[in-house]
């Protein structure tokens, strides 16, 4: 600036020459050093992210400003400065190691000011996104899809008010949404899909007017969808797989793409749904919407895709009903449509078109009787609909139809009455009980996902897990040979259990709770909406339940909860058991990994969370391919059962009197793991809680050896095909496991991440060793499913 206001004065044009040309060096030398700062950050970055392939030509001497741009990398700059940075990683790609800090990464980034748009994806980031973030002031679109991080969104985002994209999909996020999103006021984008995000939407949502796009799909979020048709603005919302209802959200209609699908709806369509006319993409599948399906939404002007199966929506098709020419996808299936399906969804070849499991007069695809659908829509008070239905006639015979199907069913009962008294009584049962509940779909399965820990996700769906519903006890009595000893597996103090083989040739244990008290089956549904969520790749998964009710009075004499049978024995048998081969490293591992990313789904995966599960490792199953399952959970309504008070589900309230308790519901749990941990490290049980503190103590020293010593702790069936990292790893996560002040104990993501990280150490090991541990191991005879009962 000196140079410049002596400019003017310079006398001579050499004098004014020679002052020009200082000026030009000290800009030029200026920039060079903005420039070489900028290039530090991106090696540093670089050296960060363990030096990928697809970074192996950034060096100290390319102009980065001008590189080519790839579709992995791209840098943007605007005078001289970083406004764009894109560095998209391969869809799975590994964890980035131990040694890597999330917080070291951002403390790089913030040393790019200017930078606009930051695209960190499938780049194997993990840990908590630190709030140091916030110094990235000038951010107008954040995107870190499929990583690994964890925690919370952290509140210091809130001071970036230049947001408009914020786009985290397919991390491990977790709790309740912030209610500060709401004043980033130019907000447009909010992805936030395959997290594990719970709680209710904030309210504050509804002031986000300049939202377009709304993407919570695959979470753990519940109850009504706030009030959104102030969002006029709003083209995408996707809530898919999530437990929001029971109404429809209030919405605008300048929507373009609406998926609800795999949640708890269950009231009817709204008719201003037909006015949507920029709707390209319709999904409320899986759900339990009722009332009449409105044929309209076939012809909407934009509709190319619509999807309403799996519902329990009335009404009558006809075959001059008109569709979009555009429409591309139509699934109506699994519904309680009648009449005739209309002819515009089947004259194109381009055009898919399911409409199965209805009662349409058609005989190209499965349908039930009309007979099915009328009685199934007075179940859900709805009735078909019916082109006479004005006439008094009409209404006269429906009214005595209801008297004759009334009849039939009080004669059913009687009839059941007399069979159930005169049956084998092989479970002794008084003679006055009979089933109120009929064998139907009732509760839909809500496909929830797999604990995320990695990008690749698990979905029940390819578990091969028939839906939730409610059995009746027909059925169960054909299964176990009404009950036959034979199918008898054993007893506690909460009830029998029973092994059973259905009609379709598919094998579940089935546990008999019997009931201390006179209920009525609506005060056990919220246990059973719980019990129905408990199904995971790494838990023996609920399938069903069942009532049995007393006559006189309703209310429930038993309840029977059917679950999935696993017959490979547990774990212990495949670790210190000598009637079978006992399991690889890799295996016990893998196993390992399986049990914590239960204990996370029961933890977070469900709302509310199951802690204090009191695990031992004889709770832990393995299915025919060696899939670890846990068996025993703290389920309330055991509790409840027992006549147990506090032995509950989630975390207790925090006591109001004094602010520094603390409930450490959540490490019980990581200690009970611990404890499994010990034994698949050591090959053998532990008999006592202070054997326990004393092996511990004896890893936690052997821990500061060498390898030879180590090994030598380790079961002799593995000491010599494991990597010392991966042993080691092994060692330090089960002695942080197993720590006395719940406090300090590690939390179960913390768990997950080591184990990954032993995972892929040992991995690495066996390929560059050139080792192997032998051909896999071939499943010794299955044996009977083992429950634990408390």
């Amino acid at each position: 600036m000196l140079l410049l206001y002596m400019l003017p004065m310079a006398k001579g044009f050499k004098h004014q020459a020679f002052l020009v040309l200082a000026i030009i060096l000290l800009l030029i030398n200026q920039s060079e050093q903005l420039e070489s700062s900028q290039t530090r950050t991106l090696l540093r970055v670089r050296s960060l992210l363990n030096y990928p392939d697809f970074l192996s030509g950034w060096n100290s001497t390319i102009d980065f400003c001008n590189t080519e741009p790839t579709s992995q990398v791209t840098v943007v700059c605007y005078e001289g400065s970083i406004t764009q940075l894109h560095i998209i990683g391969s869809k799975g790609t590994p964890l980035l190691p131990k040694n890597f800090s999330m917080d070291s990464f951002v403390k790089a980034l913030v040393k790019l000011p200017e930078l606009k748009v930051l695209t960190l994806a499938s780049l194997g980031l993990w840990g908590p996104l630190p709030g140091k973030i916030l110094h990235l002031s000038s951010l107008e679109i954040l995107n870190m899809t499929s990583n690994s991080l964890y925690g919370t969104i952290p509140d210091e985002l809130s001071s970036i008010t230049s947001l408009q994209t914020l786009i985290l999909d397919d991390n491990m996020f977790s709790g309740r949404l912030p209610e500060w999103l709401s004043l980033l006021p130019v907000l447009t984008v909010l992805s936030l899909r395959k997290n594990l995000f719970n709680g209710s939407l904030p309210e504050s949502f509804t002031s986000l007017e300049n939202l377009r796009v709304l993407a919570l799909s695959h979470n753990h979020f519940y109850g009504e969808v706030p009030d959104l048709i102030r969002l006029t603005n709003l083209q995408e919302l996707d809530l898919e797989d999530n437990a929001f209802g029971p109404r429809f959200p209030q919405l605008g209609n300048k929507l373009v793409r609406l998926v609800l699908g795999k949640n708890r709806f269950r009231s009817g369509i709204p008719s201003e749904l037909s006015s949507y006319y920029q709707l390209e993409w319709l999904d409320l599948s899986f759900n339990r919407f009722v009332g009449p399906f409105p044929p309209s939404l076939l012809s909407l002007p934009s509709i190319t895709y619509l999807n309403i199966a799996d519902n329990k929506l009335t009404g009558m098709l006809f075959e001059n009903t008109s569709c979009n020419v555009e429409l591309e996808f139509a699934d109506l299936s699994s519904n309680l449509l009648t009449g005739h399906l209309p002819t515009c969804l089947l004259d194109s070849k381009d055009r898919v078109s399911l409409y199965a499991r209805n009662c349409l007069a058609t005989e190209n695809e499965n349908q039930h009787p009309f007979s099915f659908c009328h009685n199934e829509a007075l179940a859900v008070g709805i009735l078909p609909h019916h082109k006479k239905s004005k006439t008094p006639k009409v209404a006269l015979a429906m009214a005595i139809s209801g008297g004759i199907v009334g009849g039939m069913v009080l004669l059913g009962l009687i009839f059941m009455f007399v069979r159930r008294s005169n049956a084998d009584k092989t479970i002794n049962k008084p003679t006055t009980r009979v089933i109120a509940e009929k064998a139907t779909t009732v509760y839909s399965s809500k496909f929830l996902s797999d604990a995320r820990y990695t990008s690749q996700t698990t979905k029940l769906g390819a578990l091969g897990l028939p839906a939730y519903r409610t059995f009746s006890l027909e059925e169960l009595e054909v299964a176990t040979n009404n009950f036959h000893t034979t199918a008898f597996m054993g007893e506690g103090s909460l009830g029998q259990m029973y092994r059973g083989r259905l009609r379709d040739g598919s094998f579940v244990a089935i546990r008999c709770l019997k009931m201390k008290k006179s209920r009525s089956t609506q005060n056990f549904m919220h246990h059973v909406e719980l019990i129905s969520k408990l199904r995971h790749r790494h838990l023996v998964s609920a399938l069903g339940h069942c009532f049995e009710c007393y006559l006189d009075d309703s209310s429930v004499s038993r309840i029977f909860l059917i679950f999935e049978y696993v017959p490979n024995g547990t774990l212990r048998s495949w670790i210190s058991g000598r009637d079978r081969c006992s399991l690889t490293w890799a295996q016990r591992i893998s196993s390992a990994i399986g049990i914590a990313k239960g204990i996370q789904f029961l933890h977070t995966g469900i709302v509310p969370g199951v802690y204090s599960n009191h695990l031992k490792i004889t709770d832990i199953l393995m299915d025919q391919n060696l899939v670890a399952k846990i068996s025993s959970y703290n389920l309330p309504l055991l509790a409840e059962i027992a006549g147990k008070v506090g032995h509950g589900t989630s975390a207790p309230p925090k006591d109001p009197s004094t602010s520094a308790r603390v409930t450490y519901d959540d490490k019980v749990d990581v200690y009970d793991f611990g404890v499994i941990l010990l034994e698949m490290i050591l090959g053998r049980p532990s008999k006592s809680r202070n054997q326990v503190q004393v092996l511990k103590n004896q890893l936690e020293a052997i821990m500061a050896t060498d390898d030879a010593t180590r090994r030598r702790v380790a079961d002799s069936t593995v000491r010599t095909s494991c990597s010392d990292q991966s042993l080691k790893t092994m060692m330090e996560i089960c002695v942080r496991c197993l720590v006395k002040d719940p406090a300090e104990r590690p939390s179960i993501e913390d768990v997950l991440w080591n184990l990954q990280f032993a995972a892929q150490v040992q991995d690495a090991w066996r390929v560059d060793s050139h080792s192997s541990e032998g051909s896999p191991i071939s499943p010794c005879e299955p044996q009977h499913l083992h429950v634990a009962f408390r």
